[in-house]
């Protein structure tokens, strides 16, 4: 599933092609996506893009009268490229510039959506319950300490909460947990504060290492085959059971945490 820096890479990929330009046809091939794709993102046709923002990991193009919201899903992707180019299986939907250029997305298990907010409406309910986005002063090891006094859960649940922060996938929570030597297994309630703090810090580091390393497949968004975001990354312990830690040359362990796969170093972690 793209987490959150591959959906920021995203955002960095398609804005310069996109923004404050004018949408002259949306096409919609296939209209069953995690939920159906509502007519009411044809109002956007004949608008321009004012901006491309990023919550959490959904995409809004907004224009004057509402936001196309994207989200991606567990396969989704999306390129730009001219809008002649030939239909791939899964090319859902295209967002067709008036400069010949479109935004395609793809979405082989079609997990991920296309919806409209429009400005006069409230918001939709998949924003109203979203926390901080862990890249600015909202989020913090102060709040993280405060909402954790009462939580039973494992840490690495805990933190993956969208409603403690935003956009703390799997593949980082990981890594955020190893670097902050906080064994995943831990009941969030008994984490210390300091070392919540240390834990928020690492967070909002290890997220803006791995955007800065997605920064460098910007020119695949400009390809048909859109290869867009999923950048290699340098990982420590995700993926890497029965490996040896770079650190202390124990063996890194895996096991399962909330149905999703954990790993973790049982001599750093404690």
């Amino acid at each position: 599933m793209p987490e959150l820096p591959e959906v920021e890479v995203s955002r960095l990929g398609i804005s310069p092609h996109l923004e404050h330009k004018t949408i002259k046809q949306i096409i919609v091939r296939q209209p069953k996506l995690r939920w159906p794709v509502p007519d009411q993102i044809f109002q956007a046709e004949g608008l321009e893009i004012l901006s491309i923002r990023r919550r959490a990991k959904y995409l809004l193009l907004d224009t004057s009268k509402g936001s196309i919201v994207l989200h991606l899903g567990m396969s989704g992707k999306l390129c730009v490229v001219e809008a002649d180019t030939d239909i791939q299986k899964h090319d859902h939907i295209d967002i067709v510039m008036d400069d010949g250029k479109c935004l395609r997305f793809n979405d082989t298990r079609r997990f991920g959506c296309c919806l409209w907010q429009a400005s006069d409406a409230p918001p939709l309910s998949i924003l109203t319950t979203l926390g901080p986005e862990p890249l600015t002063d909202e989020f913090d090891g102060n709040r993280m300490f405060e909402l954790s006094r009462s939580k039973s859960v494992a840490v690495k649940n805990f933190i993956m909460d969208n409603k403690v922060v935003v956009g703390v996938g799997n593949i980082y929570a990981n890594e955020s947990l190893f670097i902050a030597g906080i064994d995943p297994r831990k009941p969030a309630s008994k984490v210390t504060k300091k070392r919540y703090l240390a834990l928020a810090e690492i967070i909002k580091k290890v997220l803006a290492s791995a955007i800065q390393q997605g920064g460098t497949t910007l020119k695949d968004f400009m390809q048909a085959d859109g290869k867009p975001g999923y950048f290699a990354q340098q990982l420590l312990v995700y993926g890497r059971a029965g490996e040896t830690c770079d650190a202390c040359k124990t063996v890194i362990k895996s096991v399962t945490i909330g149905q999703r796969n954990t790993f973790f170093c049982p001599t750093c972690q404690k």
